[in-house]
């Protein structure tokens, strides 16, 4: 059966929305900071720079810095986040089941992610998920959320419309950037920000994670 909705072209973050990554980040983003002997940032403040571009992370993280210290730093949280925990880092129960629902109702899928290409590219292939999106860009190839280019750029290649678009993330730089780029959006709660967060940048939705996405769908069957 078709679905009576006007979306055809999903945009998926990945950290906290995809994967569950979030703590992850936050423990190599602390621990670096220790190590390189700056001030250990809060786990708030590091839950509040996730998805953004890892330059706007150091400027809002550690703004008194200088060049040498944020080479430093940046050399030090790429090595605490691959290496430094071997333990391998999960997708959310469930969000394959989801996604490959999606795909078989012949929405596309794509990603937009603070990560640099290397770093997608390096958990695609950790979970087999290397080809499975239609398209992705990341912070290294677009102007960084909130700035509407990932999603403008993605829609472009994917040849579809605003109004055929929906954005899915957990943050609220996720947000901004749907709204930036006149795309609806859907928060999830299971990642960097929490309903009361989400709430003030007008979602379509809230969800606890990414799998209810398909029920709301669903209830749009003709």
């Amino acid at each position: 059966m078709k679905l009576h909705n006007p979306y055809s072209f999903v945009i998926f973050d990945w950290d906290g929305t995809i994967m569950d990554s979030t703590d992850r980040i936050v423990n190599a983003m602390r621990k670096s900071a220790k190590n390189i002997g700056l001030t250990i940032p809060s786990e708030s403040d590091v839950k509040g720079i996730i998805g953004l571009s890892m330059q706007a992370c150091m400027d809002r993280l550690f703004p008194q810095a200088d060049e040498e210290e944020r080479a430093a730093l940046l050399e030090e949280y790429r090595f605490q986040y691959v290496e430094g925990d071997n333990t391998p880092t999960p997708l959310f129960e469930g969000v394959i089941e989801s996604l490959e629902w999606l795909k078989s109702h012949d929405i596309l899928i794509a990603v937009a992610t603070g990560k640099s290409r290397v770093g997608l590219e390096r958990v695609l292939r950790e979970v087999d998920l290397l080809n499975y999106f239609h398209s992705s860009i990341c912070a290294d190839e677009a102007a960084g959320k909130p700035h509407p280019e990932m999603v403008q750029r993605l829609m472009e290649g994917a040849g579809f419309k605003p109004l055929q678009t929906l954005v899915v993330g957990d943050s609220v730089h996720d947000l901004h950037m749907a709204k930036n780029a006149g795309v609806d959006a859907i928060g999830v709660t299971s990642g960097a920000n929490q309903h009361h967060e989400l709430d003030p940048l007008s979602p379509i939705a809230i969800f606890e994670n990414v799998v209810e996405l398909k029920p709301w769908l669903e209830t749009r069957h003709s």
